[in-house]
């Protein structure tokens, strides 16, 4: 079986093991390396070559636009996949994507099957696809089932706790009112945030915010952000109307009220990125405090 290999370059190492995990399923024969930033992988790229690049697009130092531009300066490398794994989707920044020569684009959060069809899409368009022998088919197990083997490695993981493991009753057919200290602060636009899932995005209300974690309240829905699950939060400033958007993963969910029709979802998020101009965004978050709203129903 012919060598078929591809570089994982994002700065933050839950990214990576999702990456890499979702590949070595589906892709057996592939040979990963990864980088921390784009420093690190131009390193990399100018002693080995590789068939495709995965890359997240803000990291420290060397920005995956940055990295970009620079493969694409390199003769070698002009035809080589490259694939922005990214939570920027506004389209000036996709329009700068495909300026600089992206061969593709995968939004952050993304699910398994996602980030395995773009993988296959490129390696076809590069005449690589067929050099991998792919493993029979085998159901998938879901993203939160695999971050959990990604921290893992691979061994079974503890219970979770009981607050994260009971299931959240269905929503009632007919639409009930949040109490009203809830419903006070999701007026407040100081406090709102967009969270966002692999499949959906749902507005909620930051109850806490530190440079690590994030508690948030969200409406219950269908679908429940599952513990482990990749998302992102995109946090807005008042001051100048920018916008966050902070990798995270869950790390707990649970009714915000001791009752069966409890309509809010108090989800807590932990933090993955490494990226200093974030934290310097959140710290200026933080101490704005435009960003934090307190209240006490289901503390």
């Amino acid at each position: 079986m012919a060598k078929v290999s591809v570089l994982v370059v994002d700065d933050a190492p839950f990214i990576r093991d999702l990456v890499k995990k979702a590949l070595r399923s589906h892709f057996p024969g592939l040979q990963i390396e990864e980088a921390t930033n784009g420093r690190k992988a131009q390193q990399v790229l100018s002693r080995s070559s590789f068939d495709l690049v995965l890359c997240d697009w803000e990291m420290p130092e060397m920005s995956g636009l940055e990295l970009l531009q620079w493969f694409r300066g390199q003769p070698e490398m002009a035809k080589v996949p490259f694939v922005m794994v990214t939570s920027r989707g506004d389209k000036e920044n996709v329009v700068q994507a495909i300026q600089a020569g992206v061969s593709d684009y995968i939004g952050k959060p993304f699910s398994n099957e996602q980030l395995v069809g773009k993988v296959k899409k490129a390696l076809q368009r590069s005449g690589k696809l067929a050099a991998l022998q792919a493993r029979p088919a085998t159901p998938s197990v879901g993203t939160a089932q695999d971050s959990i083997s990604a921290l893992t490695g691979g061994r079974p993981a503890a219970p979770p706790s009981s607050a994260a493991a009971k299931p959240v009753p269905k929503a009632v057919t007919s639409p009930a009112s949040p109490s009203p200290a809830v419903a006070s602060s999701a007026q407040n636009v100081r406090g709102q945030a967009q969270l966002r899932l692999a499949d959906q995005q749902q507005a909620c209300v930051i109850k806490t915010l530190s440079l690590r974690d994030a508690l948030v309240v969200v409406r219950r829905a269908e679908r429940l952000p599952q513990v482990f699950e990749s998302v992102v939060l995109d946090l807005e400033q008042d001051s100048d109307q920018s916008v966050a958007r902070i990798n995270a993963y869950v790390h707990a969910v649970a009714a915000l009220e001791p009752k069966l029709d409890c309509e809010w979802v108090k989800v807590t998020l932990k933090f993955v990125d490494q990226d200093q101009d974030k934290l310097s965004y959140l710290s200026r978050l933080i101490a704005s405090g435009t960003a934090q709203q307190h209240y006490s129903p289901g503390a």
